[in-house]
């Protein structure tokens, strides 16, 4: 099996939006992304919460493998990339989403149920106004096998 390589950062810069970075990637592109999410989620990233000019002073970490705000405080490549895939719909795009749905034959509410989400969210993701995380397009091609 070949062995599989993410991107590194190149460069990393924190974005007008609150928690949003702007990151350049090694294989030449370059994306917003929101880390609000893991920024509100862990104690680590509490100093960030309050406080928007230590946020600003986000760096590129040693090789390429992070970024870092203080020495404990950092966020893996893999992890960004991760969040870059899914905010940018390439894990699965909404049309692709609702044309699962509709060959499945579930109604929002049957999809959200199989899913384990609420009929919301899975109209979110139907209409694009959430990106789909990967969990959830992993679980609509583990659907479609049973």
């Amino acid at each position: 099996m070949p062995k599989k390589t993410l991107p590194r950062v190149v460069k990393v810069e924190a974005d007008e939006k609150p928690f949003t970075l702007r990151i350049d990637w090694d294989n030449g592109e370059a994306h917003p992304v929101d880390v609000s999410g893991l920024i509100q989620t862990f104690r680590i990233y509490e100093p960030l919460r309050h406080s928007p000019e230590l946020f600003s002073r986000v760096r590129v970490g040693e090789f390429g493998t992070d970024i870092v705000w203080t020495d404990p405080m950092d966020m893996s490549a893999d992890t960004l990339w991760r969040l870059t895939q899914e905010q940018s719909g390439l894990t699965m795009s909404s049309e692709a989403f609702r044309r699962w749905r509709e060959r499945q034959a579930y109604t929002l509410d049957g999809a959200a149920q199989a899913l384990g989400l609420s009929r919301r969210m899975v109209a979110y993701y139907e209409q694009g106004e959430k990106p789909i995380p990967r969990v959830v397009a992993l679980a609509t091609r583990a659907l479609e096998l049973t």
